[in-house]
Parts: structure tokens; sequence; C-alpha cells
């Protein structure tokens, strides 16, 4: 059966749902600018209400003006940041540089710094001499112990920055309270732990108040006969350009006796422009724009650039002036022009993003569609694989638009355009690629293809360091190398396979051993880089375990392909014995799981979460919108009653866009979606699993050496892909419904996961199309078995 004859229809009617969605969605309102007005010698203080900003606290900013008409601000807020960003860098407000000579005092520690500069710091107090680098701390010049009850990544990072040089080790701030000394703590007793810490900022230590759940105590910093209180200190707004408070940003102006504050990422909407203000606030109300193209000046002039670059290659492409496009067909040749302007226009909407004002909801809509629908009707035959993963694609683009839609604040709506745009970039760029190799190798020759997998794996290896040194859990430069560096070492080790397995015959027996293991043995190293930074920087272990799903699932792919049956057997038999484990540890009380010390929390939260309402509130707010959603989803329609409506349950879930977004969709659409949705999971792997198979078979039948490793190459590449995707579809369907502890891994296709989307799923689709379209064109040519 012809793919295409399924996938149309359903893509069809999921984007009639998107459409439904949009236009169904009601007004909604948000404040573009909100005014302040102060006499000289008032103060005023505001929050989340004045401020449009969810979440910050009631009370969050203390504004003044002086008698001179100066203006000042404060942090009001014992739990929540001040951020002020001056001369392009963001500094916290209640902190300050360490300089050599000041004096702090916290709780009823006193510390004296002896030098500070070039990111380090020497002080004293409580009888000894410390050193701080921004990374280690040093009591009489050697470190101190981990704390009792540190987790595996804590240690790991502690021992990687002891072991590493300066330029790769990673931040770990100093924390200064509490009445225990270890690893990066300091104790000031009586003082709460936390209540200070140091950390570097641009090269420079500071000394900030601390936020949490306990009150700090008052940090006193002493210089000459000078002393403050930190917390309370006040900045003066002079030179500030913004600040974000609640995790919302503003842009900052002072209009004489007026301070404009523009709301720009994460604001509240209302339902009508209406709200209930003080007097000193106002107010300037816009509706949000489902149609806009943005007002970023920036990204205008890059959409502008980047459309003359499209326009400029597509004309050159279409008279034959590019060498790549000489042999393309006139339909060929329109449509690469085509996806490679959808690729530039998917760059400008993610400029815009970066604005202040992106474009609407319903031209990222627009922009989705086209790169669904371009790479549903690319000439050439049709993947089993690609047809469910553009189809598990337009569910998420669904699931993202409502969950925007519900939600009453604008960041969640970003999540849906941020996709849509990657999408345009992802898909349309990798089209152009499958395009071009219509009627070419699928492959490059081996002897050009390995310098590029080198060069991709020292660039995965370079991300991974740039985010143990300047990033944390989160990623570095808004990016995850994770996701890079897993197609990086899927690609490089179906390469080192491929070569393994056809050994004899592509290479000569007299080159020396050495150089044959280094080749053979090169993801070795990229594998390990993967391990210590799940290890270092995340602070679960679900990377552990999907690194362990994708090892397994290789073995098991060389060892069918080689036929060791026995090692197939043996991998299987593991596969049931974890199973075992895991119903084994459900059955498990939490006294014997204490015991293990290793992530021990986690296991008693999720067999107890009743009794850990705090640390479980991720696990049972997801169960309560599962079983809201029931079979049929909240609404007894499975779902296209609320359609575009905002309100939801599911909303109060942390990180419900990502790592429970599955949470959300069955509360909306219920478990008869959910099974639905599973089924097209399962069948996009099928389709990978069948392609591989086909590039195997095609491999093993051929007498060219070159057509037999591409189509090992392909098969386990494909298979290394599949891996990936079991392993993240496992894990997320494990955590929502609270099969596995909770651990933090997006759901692919169905999570906002910018990275995972870019640079892991948009290439396994293009692979899968690539690969079957050299299947079809070798078939045709009888270089295939039929």
């Amino acid at each position: 059966m012809n793919p295409r004859a399924f996938a149309i229809p359903l893509l069809a009617l999921l984007c009639l749902l998107q459409l439904v969605a949009l236009a169904r969605a009601p007004a909604a309102w948000f404040p573009s600018s909100v005014a302040v007005a102060l006499a000289p010698g008032e103060t005023i203080t505001l929050g989340r209400r004045e401020l449009a900003a969810p979440l910050a606290d009631a009370s969050q900013l203390c504004l003044r003006r002086d008698a001179a008409g100066q203006w000042w601000i404060r942090n009001a807020s014992a739990s929540q940041q001040l951020i002020l960003r001056r001369g392009g860098r963001d500094t916290r407000t209640g902190s300050i540089a360490l300089q050599a000579g000041q004096e702090f005092r916290i709780g009823g520690a006193s510390f004296t710094v002896t030098a500070a500069g070039g990111g380090r710091a020497a002080f004293e107090g409580a009888g000894h001499a410390w050193r701080y680098d921004g990374a280690t701390l040093l009591r009489d010049g050697r470190p101190q112990d981990a704390c009792p009850g540190a987790s595996v990544p804590a240690r790991a990072a502690a021992a990687w920055n002891r072991l590493a040089p300066e330029a790769l080790k990673g931040a770990r701030p100093l924390t200064i309270g509490g009445n225990l000394f270890c690893d990066n703590r300091l104790a000031a007793s009586p003082a709460a732990p936390g209540s200070a810490t140091v950390r570097r900022i641009d090269g420079v230590l500071r000394l900030e108040t601390g936020t949490g759940d306990d009150e700090p105590s008052p940090v006193i910093v002493s210089s000459g006969s000078r002393s403050l209180e930190l917390a309370p200190r006040e900045e003066t707004l002079s030179g500030v350009a913004g600040m974000v408070a609640g995790r919302t940003r503003f842009a900052l102006a002072i209009d004489g006796a007026r301070l404009l504050i523009a709301p720009q990422r994460q604001v509240a909407l209302y339902a009508e422009p209406r709200a209930l203000l003080p007097q000193p606030v106002e107010w300037r109300w816009e509706r949000r724009s489902m149609w806009g193209l943005g007002g970023a000046a920036a990204a205008q002039a890059g959409a502008a650039l980047f459309c003359l670059l499209a326009l400029a290659a597509g004309w050159a492409w279409l008279r034959g002036a590019w060498p790549l496009a000489r042999r393309a067909s006139m339909p060929i040749r329109l449509a690469c022009a085509a996806n490679l302007a959808l690729a530039a226009a998917g760059l400008c909407v993610l400029l815009a993003l970066r604005g202040a004002t992106p474009v609407g909801a319903g031209v990222s809509l627009l922009l989705g569609w086209a790169a669904l629908w371009a790479c549903m009707l690319a000439p050439g035959r049709l993947a089993l694989a690609t047809a469910a993963g553009l189809l598990l694609v337009a569910v998420g683009l669904l699931a993202q638009l409502e969950l925007g839609l519900a939600s009453m604040e604008s960041s969640m709506l970003r999540h849906f355009q941020k996709t849509s745009a990657l999408l345009a970039l992802g898909l349309g760029a990798g089209t152009v690629v499958r395009l071009w190799l219509r009627g070419r190798p699928a492959l490059l020759p081996q002897s050009r293809l390995e310098p590029l997998l080198a060069l991709l794996a020292a660039g995965a290896l370079v991300a991974l360091l740039l985010q143990v040194a300047f990033g944390g859990e989160t990623g570095v430069f808004d990016l995850q190398p994770v996701e890079f560096a897993k197609l990086a070492l899927t690609a490089l080790t179906a390469h080192c396979l491929a070569v393994g397995l056809g050994w004899h015959a592509t290479l000569p027996e007299h080159e020396p051993r050495l150089l044959r293991w280094l080749r053979l043995g090169a993801p070795v190293l990229l594998f390990f880089a993967l391990m210590g930074v799940a290890l270092v920087q995340v602070d679960d272990f679900s990377p552990l375990i999907l690194l362990s799903l994708w090892s397994a699932a290789m073995l098991l792919a060389w060892a069918l392909a080689a036929g060791r049956h026995a090692v197939s057997a043996g991998l299987l038999g593991a596969g049931l014995a974890a199973a075992g484990a895991i119903v084994l540890l459900r059955g498990a009380g939490p006294g014997q799981l204490a015991e293990w010390g290793f992530y021990a929390d986690r296991f008693m939260v999720w067999l107890e979460p009743a009794r850990h309402p705090h640390t479980g509130q991720q696990l049972l707010a997801g169960a309560r919108a599962i079983a809201d959603g029931a079979w049929f989803g909240q609404d007894g329609m499975l779902g296209i009653a609320s359609l575009g409506l905002p309100g939801s349950n599911a909303l109060a879930i942390p990180a419900v866009q990502d790592d429970f977004a599955p949470s959300f969709f069955l509360n909306r659409h219920g478990l008869a979606a959910g099974l639905a949705l599973w089924l097209l999971q399962a069948l996009f792997l099928a389709g990978l699993l069948q392609a591989a198979v086909r590039s195997h078979a095609a491999g093993s039948a051929t007498r060219d050496f070159r057509q037999a490793w591409s189509g090992r190459f392909r098969c386990f590449a494909l298979c290394g892909g599949a891996a990936f995707v079991l392993g993240h579809l496992l894990l997320s369907w494990g955590t929502n419904l609270a099969i596995f502890p909770v651990m933090g891994q997006p759901m692919s296709f169905l999570s906002a996961g910018g990275s995972h989307l870019l640079f892991f799923i948009c290439p396994l689709l293009i692979l899968g199309a690539v690969s079957a379209q050299s299947l079809e064109e070798n078939h045709d040519a009888g270089l295939c078995p039929t």
C-alpha cells in the first residue's frame, strides 16, 4: 500500500483541526506598556498584578524617585530574583563584586576578602583560608569533602572541576549558610542554608543574596567605614535598558516623571482590556494579533536579506547555473528553489521570535503547513517512516497550538511558533538535500565521508565541552549540544559498524592494527563524552538510561547483521530482566530504596507521591490531568469541542510543554486518542526498521563494496535513530504514566524540544526518505533484490 494513500487525508484532517483551533481562539489582550508616574520623594511597590508578570511575586520590586528626580529600584521579594540589564550585561540586584579589603557578615560568620580579580578570590574566616575560582572552593589549599547525600552528578561535576583545565571547568556557585562545611558550601550558623551565593558572572566574582523557601539571613558588606545590607540595596535606573522579574523580560525607558516598562516575554493575557490598578500605574492595552508579521527591525532586515538570497539561489538553480543542479529537471529545480526559500523563511521567523514582537500564530501555522506538505509531496516515493513521522509532527503542532491558546500568558504560544520555524528550516533544507541526491549516490564515497564524520564528531565534542564550561542542564547559547552529539554518535557508529562488517572486502589486510582499531573504536570517545556530560550537568538518570537503551539496540542490530544469535538471545533476555526489575522496584518499599543512596529520593517520591506533595508535584498533577481526560478527553468529544479554547487543569503541571506534554495531550483528547498516537509512533519505528532491513539486504546482495558499505551504513544509522526515538518515547510515556520515576526527557515530535527537533528528528526523517529513494533507484536499475 502506498503510504500517501493514508498519509495525505490524515495530514489534511490534522491541518483542518489546527485551523479550527486558531479560528476559535477568543480575543486576548495584554499591556504593551506599563507607565508609572511618581512625584519626587514618592515610592511604589509593584508585583505580578501591576507588571502582568505571571510568575513574579505579589510584591516584586520597589520603585522610588528621589528629590532630584532620579529613579531608584530594589528587589522587594525574598524568593524571586530581579535582574537589571546595563550595557548589554545582566546583573542581579542585591549583589556586589568582590574586592580586596571587603568584609561580609552572614549569620554568625564573618569573612574578609584578601585578594580578588581575574575571576578568583581569596578570603579568610571561620578559622581557615579560602580560595574560590568560580568552580571549586579550597579550604587551606585543599577541596572539601562531598556533602552527605550528594547526587552522582554533583560528585562528578566536583571531580571534573578538580581535574579539568581552567578553560573547561564548569561554573558552580559557592553557597553560604547553614552549619555544614562541605563541597562548595560555607557554614554560617544560624543563617539559613543558601542565604548568600558567590558566582562568576562575566569573569567577575559577585556576592549575591540568596533566594529560596527558607527566608535568607541578611548579608552585611563593609568596605572601609561604610556598611550596607545587600538585599534591600537600591540601584539607580540610570543606564538600565531592561530587567527580568519572575521570568518576564521588560524594556525600560525614563520619560521625565514617568517610567515606561514594556513587557516583552511571558506576559499575562486578559479576556478584556480592563484591570484594577493603583493610580500611579497606567497600562496601554494591545490586542494579540494572530496574523502580524512582527516588528523587530533586526528580524525584518534578516528576513529581507535571506529572501533575496533565496531568490538569487532559486534563479541560479532554474537557469542551471548552479553546478549541483545542472542535471536536474525543471520540476526538481522548482521544488529545490521553493524549499530553499522555505528554509530561509523559517530562519527569519526564528530571528523575529528573539525580538519583542514575533510573527503571529497564523503566520507560523502557514509556515508549518508549508514545511509538512513540501516534504509530503516532494517528488519520489514516500517512505512509511517519513509519512508516519510527518503525521507525528502534525500532531505535535496541534498539541502545542492548543497549549498556547489554552494558556493565558504569552510564552506558551511561542513554543508552537518556534517549532513551526524549526520545521521550515530543518525540513526545507533537508528536502533540498534529498532532491539533490536524486539520480546520485545516496552517500559520498567512503574516503570523503570519513573526514566529514570526524569533523562532525569533533564539532559535537567541542559543543559538549562548551556546555560543561559555560552552560547548564538546559544547554548553552539557547541550544542543546547533546542532541547534535546524538546525531554525530549515531552517524559515526553506523560508519564504524559498516566498515567493521565488511573489513576484508573494503580495506587492505596490511593496514596497521592500531589504525584499524582507531577507525572502528572512534564512537567510544564520543559516547563517553556524552556519558560524562550526563553525569556532570543533568540531575537525573534519564540520559544514562537513554544511552544504555541505544547501546543495547546497536549491539542487537550488529548481532543480527553478523549472525551472532547467542548475543541476540542474551540481549533479549537482558531486556526481559530489565522489565522484571521495574516490576520489582514498583513493589519495593520506600525503606529499602532509602538504603541505596543512588537517586533514592526520586524512587521514594515515585512510590509514595502523596507523602511528598512538594517534590512529587509533577507526578501528582500529571496523574490528575490524565484522570480528568478519561477515555474521550475533558470535553467528552476527543478534545474537538475544546479546540482553541482557554483553560485546562493540565496547565498547572511544571514543564507541561516539555517533559509532561503527553499529560496535556491525554487531558485534552483522552486515552482513546493516546492509543491512536501510540499506534502512529509504532508505525514510525516500524517504518525505520523496515528501511533498515531493506538497506542491509540491498548491501548484502550487491557485489560492489561501495554500495555494500552504503547499505550497511544506512541500516545502522536508521537503527541508531530508531533506538534514540524509542528511548525518548519509553522514558516520556513511563514518566507521564508513573511507570518510571520522574525523568526529564521530552517526547519526540510531541514536546516543544527545539534542539531535539532540528538536530535529530529532522535529519532522521530526511535520512529515512533518502534511504527509501536510494532503494527505489537501485531497484529500478536492477541492483536490489525484489
